[in-house]
């Protein structure tokens, strides 16, 4: 047998007698960035001088509120309204149509969306706007048979003309966002719905769209935005919108560069109202694919102000 060796408390090393003193903090001293000091002093003086410049030139400034409600202005940011949600529906079905037609096997009908996109975003905007309104030059009549026939000055009216340019040109580059979104859908998908028996038509409708929303969506707010911007090249063929009106008060009251400014404020404000819609219809479409959504500016600012209410170090 094994001798089991007992130890005497008397035999143990000795424990270190504990310190009566509390350990100290670490007192951490945050670096010093210097160049961020320079950059915003730097920002801050170059905003300083812009604002000093403008307030020192001779610019009416009492012209902006005085026509800032004018019933023409008014009239243009409501055509500019319209003719922005009338053209992005024609940029929207042409350009689900073009996608479609550019994923299809059918070599013909891939080859003409090819065409179309490459041709109408190869070419400007304005020109394609000049391009439909002078078409009067080469075509007399516009003649569709039983149909319709009239002259082609009397037929291309400003509106149709800002329609065409505009949504035939939108079509295009929504043609392209709509593929990448159809793109992002796996094909598993599309082969699980036809072993279900699904249709072609009813697999888009049903299972591919709908996933490929959160990737269309975010390109196209911002090509709605884009959209009503753009609209102020209309001037160019006659169109009255919030640019033109503007314009052409500028003019008749001495002011011109004050109504630009004006304008200036309309459009920030119009887009300012889009991106906010954007947001919250990127957050709908984003439900799903993100364990938690981004918070809405309202619960931004509510955090914002719960933390300010907490004392250091602990919880409020």
């Amino acid at each position: 047998m094994t001798d089991i060796k007992k130890t005497d408390p008397a035999d143990r090393p000795p424990v270190p007698p504990a310190s009566s003193a509390a350990p100290q903090s670490i007192k951490a001293i945050p670096v010093r960035h210097y160049g961020r000091y320079v950059s915003a002093v730097v920002a801050i003086a170059g905003l300083v001088a812009i604002v000093h410049a403008f307030g020192q030139g001779r610019i009416n400034w009492g012209a902006v509120p005085e026509y800032f409600f004018d019933d023409r202005i008014m009239t243009g940011v409501g055509k500019t309204l319209l003719l922005t949600a009338l053209s992005m529906v024609i940029g929207i079905v042409g350009g689900v149509l073009l996608a479609v037609m550019r994923l299809s096997k059918n070599p013909v009908t891939s080859s003409i969306a090819w065409f179309y996109i490459w041709f109408f975003r190869g070419t400007p905007v304005l020109v394609q706007l000049f391009v439909w309104f002078n078409l009067g030059l080469v075509f007399e009549y516009i003649d569709l048979m039983p149909i319709y026939k009239d002259y082609w000055s009397s037929f291309m009216t400003p509106l149709l003309t800002a329609l065409l340019g505009l949504g035939l040109n939108e079509a295009a580059y929504m043609a392209e966002i709509c593929r990448a979104g159809l793109l992002s859908v796996d094909e598993g998908q599309t082969e699980a719905s036809h072993a279900l028996g699904m249709s072609h038509g009813k697999t888009l409708r049903r299972v591919v769209i709908p996933q490929a929303m959160r990737v269309i969506v975010p390109p196209t707010g911002n090509e709605v935005i884009n959209m009503l911007k753009t609209t102020s090249l209309v001037a160019a063929v006659q169109f009255y919108e919030l640019f033109k009106f503007a314009q052409d008060i500028g003019q008749s009251s001495g002011a011109p560069v004050e109504m630009y400014f004006l304008a200036a404020a309309w459009y920030l404000i119009m887009t300012s109202v889009l991106s906010v819609g954007q947001f919250y219809l990127e957050r709908h479409y984003a439900r799903g694919s993100t364990r938690s959504l981004p918070p809405t500016p309202l619960q931004k600012v509510r955090a914002v102000l719960l933390s300010l209410g907490r004392p250091k170090g602990g919880v409020a």
